[in-house]
């Protein structure tokens, strides 16, 4: 390892993927992640599986380039593997972590500079996000939700983003579920090294776009600024809480930080609506009842049914 980095000319940030629920995709993001970091030059870069399982490894093992670089650490031996990476220059380290194992995480999650939380669109992984955002918050380490694996154009996607909202950070990229991210790590290759100009691998570059981008302010590291950040991420806002990043740095990633003035102009809201109810009854129409819309979710009102005597009625 030594000869290929030089030694300790950059800090060591750590980013761990972490989820309690099993099934969320943390070793598929951590490797897709790992390696997009490493093609897009953020490195040395390395990975490291606290996972027993040892899915990480196995993926690794089968991967014919030699990086991102790889490290099989228990917990015990975790600090100690992190502080030799740092001394040998390494720069990123992805910490894939086990599932349900409550002491095991937040002993990883110890060692964190960002925690990424991938969550599927469900409710059974929503209810699932409290644990994992407790553990982080008890170690007062910022987090950043990730949906994977949802469907496109669902309305339940939507949905979860907002729920995770109020819980934290959402990055602005979703990965959908495709069949190619799994197909592409049966030989230990990712989806952006097997179709670069997939959708899939334009996901997963613009997602890690952000959470560099991220990770640059948290750690106030303006190096850390990826060399070009799409405009429909909204990185503007992200900008403006940088107090060191250089003006020329901000014109290379194509954004304007915006000026005071920028941020107290206000747009006047349109004018009130003043005029009657346009969605009431009217006198004339055909129904003159109650509206039978004004319940919850729109739902409609059953109107009391009143019995007639006539042959064949309902009674």
């Amino acid at each position: 390892m030594a000869p290929a980095i030089e030694r300790g000319r950059f800090p060591l940030y750590t980013i761990v993927t972490a989820s309690q629920k099993g099934g969320s995709g943390k070793t598929t993001l951590s490797g897709h992640l790992a390696v997009e970091a490493d093609r897009a030059g953020a490195g040395p870069v390395v990975l490291i599986d606290t996972d027993p399982q040892g899915s990480l490894a196995h993926w690794w093992n089968s991967r014919a380039q030699p990086t991102p670089l790889f490290v099989k650490a228990g917990l015990t031996d975790l600090g100690r593997a992190l502080g030799e990476l740092k001394a040998a220059g390494v720069k990123l380290a992805f910490i894939d972590t086990p599932p349900a194992i409550t002491s095991s995480i937040s002993h990883v999650v110890g060692f964190a500079d960002l925690v990424i939380v991938p969550t599927r669109p469900s409710p059974h992984d929503l209810r699932a996000v409290g644990a994992t955002v407790d553990i982080a918050e008890r170690h007062k380490k910022p987090v950043i939700f990730v949906l994977n694996a949802a469907t496109a154009r669902a309305r339940i996607t939507g949905e979860s983003a907002v729920a995770l909202s109020q819980h934290g950070m959402v990055a602005p990229v979703t990965i959908h579920h495709r069949v190619d991210f799994a197909a592409s790590m049966v030989d230990g290759r990712t989806v952006g090294e097997v179709m670069r100009s997939s959708t899939s691998a334009k996901e997963i570059t613009e997602l890690w776009n952000y959470i560099q981008f991220r990770l640059s302010r948290l750690m106030h590291d303006p190096k850390l600024i990826p060399e070009f950040m799409p405009r429909d991420q909204a990185v503007a806002p992200l900008l403006s809480g940088m107090q060191d990043v250089p003006d020329d740095v901000a014109d290379e990633i194509g954004v304007e930080v915006p000026s005071e003035e920028d941020v107290v102009q206000t747009v006047e809201p349109p004018p009130f609506y003043n005029g009657p109810e346009r969605r009431s009854n009217p006198p004339g129409t055909p129904y003159h009842g109650p509206e039978r819309r004004a319940n919850t979710f729109g739902r409609r009102t059953t109107l009391p049914y009143h019995h007639h005597d006539e042959v064949g009625g309902r009674k």
